[in-house]
């Protein structure tokens, strides 16, 4: 058994926060937003994280908690003789193909931060970013050495442990991160024009009130938290009994939406005020606002402490998802820890080595019509990830039972909580319901 733990309830939350932050919340949910309608998809997305994504969260810190070990044996020890440890199994494999393309974007961040400091990124066109963009991450050397430093930074920070390594590292990331947002949120919010950015964020536009914007939405929440990969059930495995599950839960749910709501603060105020359009797409913050902070008093300044803030959420993600593989590498010995991550890291970077060429050598090789690259993304999105969390429920619904479950609920609160029958309720009936509408919109069924 390991001897990781986590060494306050803060260092917990903050490791978590930055776990589910990441490239979801900085990166994809402006572009989503912009791309259906902004208000209304904020709302759904606050919603269905309140009902659906967050309490699955709470599932995966009542399992992993419970289980107290890496993410497989804890289902052989919760449900020793049955096929349940498959769970863990799934976890670990798609945490390995997430994080082998999550640092080809990594590296794509260090590329510019790189340029940012030596001008590169300074008096072009938006035409010309967009030309930029395209050139690095065709670049085939660049994309891998980019690649295999940003490995390297996770593989050090992860290597120290739980303690000395992701604690420490999220504890300083994740405060500068909040600090250097409000920053740029404020000059942003300052801009001639930045009243409109707000008010496409906040002033609701009922027509984008549709199923298809409530399901883009729910996918959204569902994946900013990181459910379905086993990265909470993995953490919470290092927590003591003695913390309150649900306060942690609500702490974690809610610095997530409210980065997603700094996100937008930044970026469509100041996208509205110079006149760029919303709804670019993926390419919103490799493309449009370097254009935008182009045209600011001292952008460049802003645009390599955006760069910074955004490397930062992307590393506290990637320690979390490397941690997984490790776990369950490692199975809790913890002096061969350092081993277990350098095969870890290395295996990942191997494997993300097709993902980092499939813009540049690699384009004409397509799986099932997507670069190998976006098939990656999307075989996690669309099967991987809802998969996990949908088991997750149906093993805390019909497997665990709800004695145990209650049991470790009440660890650190002492009472049995008027919430926990309805979170119940939502994770057993409430929960599958709303993954399985993901699975069915995925692979365009409804």
């Amino acid at each position: 058994m390991s001897n990781q733990q986590w060494s306050s309830k803060l260092g917990f939350v903050l490791a978590a926060a930055g776990s589910a932050i990441g490239l979801g919340a900085i990166w994809k949910f402006p572009y989503m937003a912009g791309s259906n309608g902004g208000s209304i998809f904020l709302l759904f997305f606050i919603i269905f994280t309140v009902l659906i994504a967050g309490p699955i969260l709470l599932a995966e810190f009542t399992i992993g908690r419970r289980g107290k070990k890496d993410a497989i044996s804890t289902f052989q020890k919760l449900a020793p003789s049955t096929p349940w440890p498959i769970i863990g199994i799934l976890g670990t494999f798609i945490a390995i193909i997430i994080l082998s393309f999550y640092s080809v974007v990594g590296g794509w961040i260090l590329s510019y931060l790189v340029r940012s400091v030596t001008g590169g990124l300074s008096g072009l066109t938006q035409a010309e970013y967009g030309a930029l963009f395209d050139s690095i991450i065709a670049n085939p050397l660049e994309v891998l050495i980019a690649q295999a430093i940003f490995m390297l930074i996770t593989i050090m920070v992860v290597s120290g442990g739980i303690q000395n390594g992701i604690e420490k590292a999220s504890t300083f990331m994740m405060p500068a991160l909040l600090v250097i947002f409000v920053i740029l949120a404020i000059r942003s919010l300052t801009l001639d024009g930045a009243a409109e950015g707000v008010a496409y964020l906040f002033v609701p536009d009922w027509s984008y009130f549709t199923p298809e914007t409530m399901l883009l939405a729910l996918g959204q929440s569902f994946f900013a938290l990181s459910v379905g990969v086993s990265v909470m059930i993995t953490y919470a495995s290092y927590l003591n009994d003695q913390d309150n599950l649900g306060r942690s839960t609500l702490s974690v749910a809610s610095l997530n939406i409210v980065i997603s709501i700094l996100a937008s603060l930044v970026i469509f105020p100041a996208v509205f005020a110079l006149g760029f359009e919303p709804g670019e797409g993926p390419g919103l913050v490799f493309v449009v606002l370097p254009a935008v902070f182009n045209e600011l008093a001292f952008g460049g300044v802003f645009m390599f402490v955006f760069l910074i803030l955004l490397l930062f959420a992307t590393l506290t993600s990637a320690f979390s998802i490397l941690e997984i593989v490790v776990a369950s590498f490692s199975r809790g010995k913890d002096r061969e820890r350092t081993k277990y991550t350098w095969i870890a890291g290395a295996i990942i970077f191997a494997v993300g080595i097709p993902s980092a060429l499939s813009f540049g050598v690699l384009t004409d090789v397509t799986i099932m019509g997507y670069l190998i690259f976006d098939f990656a993304d999307y075989f996690t999105a669309s099967f991987g990830l809802p998969l996990g969390a949908l088991l997750v429920c149906l093993f805390i619904g019909f497997q665990l039972s709800k004695k145990d479950v209650y049991e470790e609920l009440e660890k650190g609160v002492g009472v049995r909580s008027k919430w926990m029958p309805i979170w119940y309720f939502a994770v057993k009936y409430l929960a599958p319901l709303a993954i399985l509408f993901i699975f069915l919109q995925s692979f365009e069924i409804i």
